[in-house]
């Protein structure tokens, strides 16, 4: 059978989702944790795998498994088991045909960046910091020119492996909470540090050191060398991932 879980952690402590030379890896933690409760070995797929240091409110994973076990069983026991930066929020079985990656039709992040004079000590490690004022309604402006259906090859990484670089923003905003500056954006999908090279792009017109139209010039380059330099990975969030309603995967609030 297949189940799907969702999934929160903390970035700070792990080099990324995806298992590698470097260790601990949120993947690495879910399959030893998973494997204790199945009794046996599993492999965990992910909706979208994020970067060394990037959070995640809300990922979701599934692996497949020849174990009975209830839906809290599954939440409860993974959790005893899992790095405390990681927890499991839910759990059920789904269909087989059900992918955490493929089968998903929106991914949303969200960049908080904190904008005082003063580097911050609490929390520090989900913010990035920006003493400069920034004009946070000229970088809506230009995240607005984002919107769409667009070639993104030049807000991607060199070493970016996806051969499409056309991607679909649904939803895109750069708003103000006090002393917060938060970019949010959803989309059907995203490429290797696209975030955080929109992030590098939008600084320079947030201190006024380039024009709103400067996005549009960027986009239109298809060039990565056009773009802003890549913003740190800690203001980094992966915040939520839908699917079609047959599948019936919660939602958070």
């Amino acid at each position: 059978m297949r189940i799907a879980c969702g999934v929160e952690y903390d970035g700070e402590p792990f080099f990324g989702f995806q298992i590698q030379a470097q260790e601990p890896t949120v993947q690495s933690s879910l399959e030893q944790a998973i494997a204790k409760i199945a009794n046996h070995q599993v492999g965990v797929v992910c909706s979208g795998r994020t970067d060394t240091g990037v959070s995640a409110r809300h990922q979701v994973i599934h692996f497949d498994t020849n174990a009975q076990r209830e839906n809290y069983q599954w939440v409860m026991g993974i959790n005893r088991e899992l790095h405390r930066a990681i927890t499991i929020l839910w759990a059920k079985q789904v269909p087989d045909d059900f992918h955490a990656r493929f089968s998903a039709t929106s991914r949303s992040y969200e960049y908080t960046i904190i904008n005082r004079p003063v580097r911050p000590a609490i929390n520090r490690h989900h913010l990035t910091w920006i003493a400069q004022d920034l004009d946070h309604n000229a970088m809506h402006e230009a995240v607005q020119i984002l919107m769409g259906t667009h070639d993104f090859n030049a807000l991607r990484s060199t070493n970016c492996q996806s051969h499409v670089s056309v991607k679909t923003i649904h939803q895109a905003e750069v708003v103000r909470e006090g002393e917060l500056v938060k970019l949010r954006v959803t989309a059907n999908g995203f490429l290797h540090h696209m975030i955080r090279n929109i992030v590098g792009t939008l600084l320079p017109i947030g201190k006024g050191l380039k024009p709103v139209t400067w996005m549009q010039e960027v986009l239109d380059s298809q060039d990565r060398k056009q773009a802003g330099v890549t913003a740190p990975p800690n203001g980094l969030s992966f915040m939520q991932v839908t699917y079609p309603e047959e599948y019936k995967i919660p939602q958070l609030e």
